[in-house]
């Protein structure tokens, strides 16, 4: 059974030789052929880990990497990483932002990082914005934290966060992935990813926080899905 650092190394080692695979045969009719990236996971201080979204699942015959046991087990993790100081580093594509601070230390939330922190969740197309669940920051938080014990240190890309009821409302009438009473009206729900790491291994660490529900929405493309998280009952779907 593979560690955690061997199950993520071999999952992004997979995808990125599927993914010269494919650029290869695209390119099959062209003069010259496409130069073959390689692949690596770097530990903290080695460099940025490769920007791959989606891992292929292992078959039903057992190939491919399979995760260990207690890849979501976020229980066993040191007693004080509840507690040490936290930083989070978000970006919020739909608006270029990007945030990087020390939002908690010593048991006491920051103030003014509180409130920048709800200003990056805002509903970027209503331009307004609303207090956010602290639980769900923390949420948000932690995701980053337990990665960047692997070498993964890309920062959270933010895609929703508080909705006001006209956005959600459109995006119903767009056919979208918005529910009629969405926590997201609440600011206790968020969307996002984590470039480097499929949405099935983000949403199964998110879901071993227990700390509310978890939607995995899967996507093809190089950029792949993302995850809802929220902090109403904790419960799980796919959207």
């Amino acid at each position: 059974m593979a560690s955690r650092r061997e199950f993520l190394v071999d999952s992004l080692r997979l995808a990125a030789l599927a993914g010269v695979a494919t650029g290869a045969a695209a390119c099959a009719g062209a003069r010259a052929p496409a130069p073959v990236a390689s692949a690596s996971l770097t530990s903290p201080g080695e460099g940025s880990p490769l920007a791959l979204a989606s891992p292929p699942a292992a078959s039903a015959s057992g190939d491919g990497p399979q995760p260990p046991p207690d890849l979501f087990d976020a229980n066993l993790l040191a007693p004080d990483f509840w507690t040490r100081p936290r930083t989070i580093h978000w970006t919020r594509p739909s608006s270029g932002e990007e945030l990087q601070l020390v939002y908690w230390k010593d048991g006491v939330q920051s103030k003014a990082a509180y409130e920048r922190m709800c200003h990056i969740l805002r509903d970027v197309d209503a331009r307004q914005e609303r207090t956010i669940d602290p639980k769900l920051l923390e949420t948000l938080w932690a995701c980053q934290a337990f990665c960047a014990r692997y070498g993964i240190n890309h920062p959270l890309e933010i895609l929703s966060g508080y909705r006001t009821p006209a956005t959600n409302a459109k995006l119903q009438e767009q056919g979208l992935a918005a529910a009629r009473k969405s926590l997201h009206l609440e600011g206790r729900a968020a969307d996002f990813r984590l470039v480097g790491l499929n949405t099935e291994i983000l949403g199964g660490l998110v879901q071993s926080f227990a700390r509310g529900g978890v939607g995995f929405y899967f996507r093809p493309g190089t950029v792949g899905g993302w995850i809802h998280a929220d902090t109403g009952l904790q419960r799980t779907w796919q959207g």
